[in-house]
């Protein structure tokens, strides 16, 4: 039987400036992945285009567009879409800034001062399941884990997404990423970013130690997802 071929991971570019978006989209192609881009000028259109396409897999946004107060709409979109990877682009080069985005739940901070260079370096991090935040701004502020807090949870996997959960049941299974992709419908980079979100909760920093854990967990894991 002939295998369907697995979707190409589906990145929104929300930001009000066309230049920014096809410079974005620019860097996106540049990488060695296979991605479809799509984009956004407001929050509005944001929340539409979020609602419309379960295959995207990677949200880019800027906090200053049309349609809420900077944080107001980020906080919007992470209550509706808390399992989607969120980086926000921003102007601003303000450690306080970056903390509070932080502290919204992304999973990477990119000024738009970067060059090409150094925005495909974060992405290229971001799609392997790492964070990045833009350590040069952040070098003034007194040195602790660049993570967004969360409450306290009896069991770690209740910090999970549903998303989350979902591929480690699968890897707990025997799975491969491959397998996960093909079975998930999703695209093997969505599945690394997922992996990488809940590897980062867990803090755990090596692919074994994952497989451990959800291997040894797999009864709960199956119970919560």
């Amino acid at each position: 039987m002939e295998k369907q071929a697995r979707p190409p991971m589906t990145i929104l570019i929300a930001d009000d400036h066309w230049v920014v978006r096809g410079s974005l989209k620019q860097v996106a192609k540049s990488l060695d992945e296979d991605f479809e881009t799509i984009e956004a000028e407001s929050f509005h259109d944001a929340l539409e285009t979020l609602e419309a396409r379960p295959d995207i897999g990677l949200v880019l946004v800027d906090l200053i567009m049309p349609g809420f107060n900077e944080f107001d709409g980020l906080k919007l979109l992470r209550s509706k879409f808390p399992e989607i990877p969120f980086v926000v682009i921003s102007i601003h080069e303000d450690p306080d800034y970056v903390l509070r985005a932080i502290s919204h739940g992304v999973v990477g901070y990119i000024p738009k001062s970067a060059n090409a260079k150094q925005i495909k370096t974060a992405l290229t991090r971001i799609i392997s399941g790492e964070v990045t935040f833009p350590r040069e701004i952040l070098a003034s502020v007194t040195p602790g884990p660049l993570v967004a807090e969360e409450p306290s949870n009896p069991s770690p996997i209740e910090g999970l997404t549903d998303r989350e959960k979902q591929i480690l049941c699968c890897l707990g299974s025997g799975l491969s990423l491959q397998d996960i992709s093909e079975n998930l419908g999703i695209s093997r980079q969505t599945v690394r970013v997922h992996l990488g979100n809940a590897m980062r909760k867990l803090n755990m920093n090596t692919r074994e130690a994952v497989i451990h854990y959800a291997t040894e967990n797999l009864a709960k894991l199956k119970a919560e997802a």
